[in-house]
């Protein structure tokens, strides 16, 4: 009989090769109308972003900023692209990382569970939201990450116990908190925040957040993707560049860099994440002016 273990492993190969069909008849829509062969810019921004997401800083909110800074992809399939494009590198940091690292087989699959339900039921609702809903979600998800990231800096954040497991009232919290952090991974903030301070405040070990996070967004991001490539709410070149540059960006952080100092990294990305925030919500506002100086139709 396989162990859980074996079988997480096993699902994993399965939603990759799931993933991998669902995206390549995307792309192959995609082809008929535009380009999806991406551009150097576009891999660059692949790579760059999963080499810090591996060594946690995440991968999310940076993207995000570039994509803004750039103008390189529409806010409203923001979302959509940082989910179907992340997915590979993702993939590829859980089996490394639920290889490495020790925490129960048992809440490690029942935390993804949790997360891969919350992504379904958060997709479904993103993918088919406005541009100006999605400025004014991603905005407000982005001021709340960057406030996470500030908290880690001054040290403020829970410390965390040596738990490996959780159980009883503890792993309910933690299965509400999963759940709800993996619908808002959908509106394209990151797991590993936010996942690090729920599973600290529950007394479990910081490091478990590694292999719970990746290994949650490496089975819900396939899923949401899905449901975004089915309502072709993604860019399809820009998630090509960040899946083919982020997975060879994850092998050299996780066997040859491993670790950073990455505090003054960690500085900027607050700055640039508080600005990305602040120029999405700018830009809801003015979408809303735009809307409300809009004619009305005539009878």
């Amino acid at each position: 009989m396989p162990t859980l273990k074996q079988a997480l492993f096993v699902g994993l190969w399965a939603i990759a090769v799931f993933y991998v069909v669902i995206f390549w008849r995307g792309l192959a829509r995609a082809r008929r109308a535009e380009p999806v062969a991406p551009t150097g810019r576009q891999l660059g921004i692949g790579f760059v972003t999963n080499f810090f997401d591996t060594l946690g800083i995440g991968s999310f909110a940076t993207t995000t900023s570039f994509y803004k800074l750039w103008n390189l992809v529409n806010d409203r399939v923001i979302p959509g692209t940082l989910n179907v494009g992340h997915t590979p590198p993702t993939i590829t940091q859980a089996l490394i990382y639920i290889t490495i690292v020790s925490v129960d087989v048992v809440t490690l699959a029942l935390m993804i569970a949790a997360a891969v339900a919350g992504a379904w039921l958060g997709a479904g609702v993103v993918a088919g939201w406005s541009k100006r809903n999605v400025q004014v979600g991603m905005g407000i998800c982005l001021l709340g990450a960057a406030m996470l990231m500030l908290l880690t800096q001054l040290q403020l954040m829970p410390g965390g116990g040596e738990a490996l497991a959780l159980a009883g009232v503890k792993l309910g919290i933690g299965l509400v908190g999963n759940f709800m952090l993996g619908a808002l991974m959908t509106l394209g903030i990151g797991l590993y925040g936010p996942c690090l301070i729920l599973v600290s405040l529950l007394g479990m070990a910081p490091t478990t957040a590694f292999p719970i996070m990746m290994g949650a967004c490496a089975f819900l991001m396939p899923v949401a993707s899905a449901r975004f490539v089915a309502a072709g709410s993604y860019h399809p070149q820009a998630s090509l560049g960040l899946a083919l540059g982020g997975i060879p960006a994850v092998l050299i952080a996780a066997f040859i860099v491993k670790s950073l100092p990455l505090s003054a990294v960690r500085w900027l990305v607050v700055v640039v994440v508080v600005y990305t925030a602040l120029a999405l919500l700018r830009s809801a506002s003015a979408e809303r002016r735009t809307g409300s100086l809009a004619p009305e139709p005539s009878a």
